[in-house]
């Protein structure tokens, strides 16, 4: 699949790729994390692509809002780490014994309609569980057997740039990106709420005449830092919340 990354916490609103090289440098000299999320993709049963997108965001989300990432949690000091450097998130993918040998390790398995996702706590960029760093990270298209529909009305959607030619596993990080800016900008109450509900989004591309109306809307924005299939500094994301567009 693909990974990706942007910077850490701040203005959600700016994924600080287009910020001033002086001001990520703190992040940089930072013991770098990574959040690894695995997606089943079987041989002959491979999951819908927009399921996989929308899945991938809610599996953030589950593990953000999760007991043990939160407060003395066992896998709080591990996302703090991550968030504190740049928030890399790698997309690999799995079948059969390798997605029974992933599912072992400690995290979350998250379903979707056809997508089976696992988000597992974030780890050193170079200190891999051995069973995840065997796993493929290219090579892989989902396609969607039927076009989507249109978003249920006041259900987050996660609008992803109609300009920009991105594999699978690069938008299910960049879904991923977006839950997580969103879930950053919105106040405690709608938080419990949106979590208490399920964490029910749509992800879409967007309708091309709309995208720099919603860049320049308020609403959190997904700047790529561009290691990997765009170019830095790229709008990949808009992550429209309905309480989020109430502020703007």
């Amino acid at each position: 699949m693909a990974s990706t990354d942007l910077a850490g916490p701040g203005d959600p609103t700016d994924a600080a790729a287009d910020a001033p090289r002086a001001a990520e440098t703190g992040r940089d000299a930072a013991p770098q994390y990574v959040l690894p999320l695995v997606v089943r993709i079987e041989r002959d049963d491979p999951p819908a692509r927009t399921d996989a997108l929308e899945t991938s965001a809610r599996a953030v989300l589950t593990l953000l809002s999760d007991e043990r990432a939160t407060g003395d949690g066992e896998w709080a000091a591990a996302v703090h780490a991550w968030e504190d450097a740049r928030i890399r998130k790698v997309v690999r993918r799995a079948r059969g014994a390798e997605w029974r040998r992933a599912e072992a390790l400690p995290g979350i398995t998250v379903h979707g309609e056809s997508a089976e996702v696992r988000v597992f706590p974030p780890v050193p960029l170079d200190g891999w569980p051995k069973d995840l760093a065997r796993l493929q990270v290219s090579g892989t298209h989902l396609d969607d057997p039927r076009e989507p529909g249109a978003p249920a009305t006041g259900v987050p959607v996660l609008w992803l740039n109609p300009e920009l030619d991105m594999s699978a596993g690069k938008s299910m990080a960049q879904t991923g990106h977006g839950a997580q800016l969103a879930w950053w900008a919105l106040p405690e109450a709608d938080r419990a709420a949106w979590d208490a509900a399920g964490f029910p989004l749509s992800v879409r591309p967007c309708p091309p005449h709309r995208w720099t109306e919603l860049t320049a809307s308020g609403l959190p924005v997904v700047r790529d830092a561009g290691f990997t299939e765009v170019v830095p500094g790229s709008c990949t994301v808009v992550a429209d919340h309905p309480a989020l567009r109430a502020q703007v």
